[in-house]
């Protein structure tokens, strides 16, 4: 099916995840980096804290991306979906294990909401904390990419048309149509962290990226707007 929806609700394709621990270490550095970055990557982190109405402060600065990565019965992650919409979110997350019949309530709801506002459904696939040595060990014994492949397969019957993958899988879901975020961003790949496929930002947006989650290299950085700045200019400069 396809998708008629903004290529981007995101002001760039940098989007920062605030990865703190406070609230108010969240709207300063968002206040801070407001004009630079495209938006913010909220989680159960600071959600499961301070709720919704900290989404609406947040979105205040920028678009939202809300990565709560809803799993559950379609009406539950219907009800999931749609409250993220009401806090002021313009990218949530899914689970593309869901499975075929949640993921096409979900592309029910999407277009419905996107008639409001440019919004989007994203499907997780595999997560990067994941790799071969790590998979759940009920899952088919193929390899990641594969994995992803068949999953990005079911999100498009399903009639939506954007994934979450790791930069790794990016080559593999090119010319399908799709909006593909992507974590696991690094200049240095010595700073990986809990992330095992991981790319830098020139590399990943070569592949066809859409949109680039950065997290611990910007918010370890000495200087945070310095930090978000190049990460900004490396998207410009590779167009």
């Amino acid at each position: 099916m396809k998708r008629n929806l903004k290529a981007s609700p995101m002001k760039n394709p940098i989007i920062l995840a605030l990865d703190v621990d406070t609230k108010e270490q969240a709207l300063k550095i968002a206040e801070e980096l407001s004009e630079i970055v495209g938006g913010f990557k909220l989680g159960p982190r600071l959600c499961l804290r301070y709720g919704m109405d900290f989404v609406k402060e947040i979105a205040k600065q920028g678009p939202i991306f809300l990565d709560n990565k809803h799993f559950d019965i379609p009406s539950t992650m219907e009800a999931a979906v749609r409250a993220s919409f009401e806090a002021g979110a313009s990218l949530v997350t899914v689970h593309a294990l869901s499975g075929l019949e949640a993921l096409k309530k979900m592309a029910e709801v999407e277009r419905e909401l996107n008639e409001q506002r440019p919004f989007r459904v994203l499907a997780v696939t595999i997560l990067t904390s994941w790799d071969e040595q790590s998979l759940p060990s009920n899952f088919k014994e193929q390899s990641i990419s594969q994995h992803v492949v068949e999953l990005a397969n079911l999100v498009q019957e399903a009639g939506l048309s954007s994934i979450v993958c790791s930069p790794h899988e990016l080559d593999l879901l090119q010319n399908r149509g799709l909006y593909l975020v992507t974590p696991g961003i690094r200049t240095s790949m010595a700073s990986a962290g809990d992330q095992k496929r991981i790319m830098g930002p020139k590399a990943a947006l070569q592949y066809g990226a859409s949109a680039l989650v950065v997290g611990r290299p910007i918010l370890e950085a000495k200087n945070i707007k310095e930090a978000a700045t190049e990460f900004v200019m490396a998207v410009y400069e590779e167009k």
